[in-house]
């Protein structure tokens, strides 16, 4: 079976429309037609939404299981580049989205600094904006790590790399700890102290977008 008549096979199955394929894919239904007819075929980074859309492994619909010994292996190689474009691709929306959430969270603590003693604008309200930007940002960075989440393999070893980051993140959370209670104790200001957790956040978040840069991989997430 070819290419063209699994991608056919695999949409009926799905009980899905050219069109809906598009759709979901953000493609227009002209490429998804060509793809079945044989006029094209997928780009790489778009082997793996598709193995996700008709719940398939890469090598299922890029390879019929009848080919050669040298079409497998292109198939498996194809499959493999396929997964590594798609991490890619992921890595980097996520890095846009938590980098737009980190730079609201700077906005946020600028904001509440400046807008009560230098401009005078009334404590209830500047409070508000804080809250509603602090609230924004917090969103857009769940929203980041919920809609682009690697999928982990299970039992996975931790890397050098995770190891780091999940050592640097408990240090963070023990010495804000340490920090706030010290802190609140001695001062009794329990009202202001808790923007120290707002701190840690914002922290946590540059670490976890200096590993995503540098590595490639999230190890924010806990599957």
């Amino acid at each position: 079976m070819t290419l063209p008549e699994r991608l056919i096979k695999l949409r009926k199955a799905a009980g899905l429309s050219q069109e809906e394929v598009a759709d979901k894919l953000e493609l227009t239904r002209q490429t998804v037609s060509k793809w079945e007819t044989g006029q094209s075929s997928p780009d790489l980074d778009k082997v793996l939404p598709l193995c996700n859309l008709y719940g398939v492994t890469p090598d299922e619909l890029l390879h019929d299981g009848g080919s050669d010994e040298a079409d497998e292996l292109k198939a498996q190689r194809d499959a493999e580049r396929a997964e590594e474009l798609f991490d890619k691709s992921v890595a980097k929306k996520k890095t846009i989205g938590i980098l737009s959430g980190v730079f609201l969270y700077f906005i946020a603590i600028a904001f509440v600094a400046v807008a009560i003693p230098v401009a005078g604008i009334n404590p209830i309200i500047a409070g508000a904006i804080f809250l509603l930007l602090f609230g924004l940002a917090t969103l857009i960075i769940i929203f980041s790590a919920i809609t682009y989440r690697k999928n982990r393999k299970e039992n996975k070893p931790r890397s050098k790399g995770e190891s780091l980051y999940r050592s640097i993140d408990g240090i963070l959370a023990l010495v804000t700890l340490t920090f706030y209670l010290l802190v609140s104790f001695l001062t009794g200001a329990w009202y202001i102290t808790w923007i120290m957790w707002i701190i840690y956040a914002v922290l946590t978040q540059i670490v976890k977008l200096i590993f995503l840069i540098k590595t490639g991989e999230d190890y924010g997430d806990e599957d």
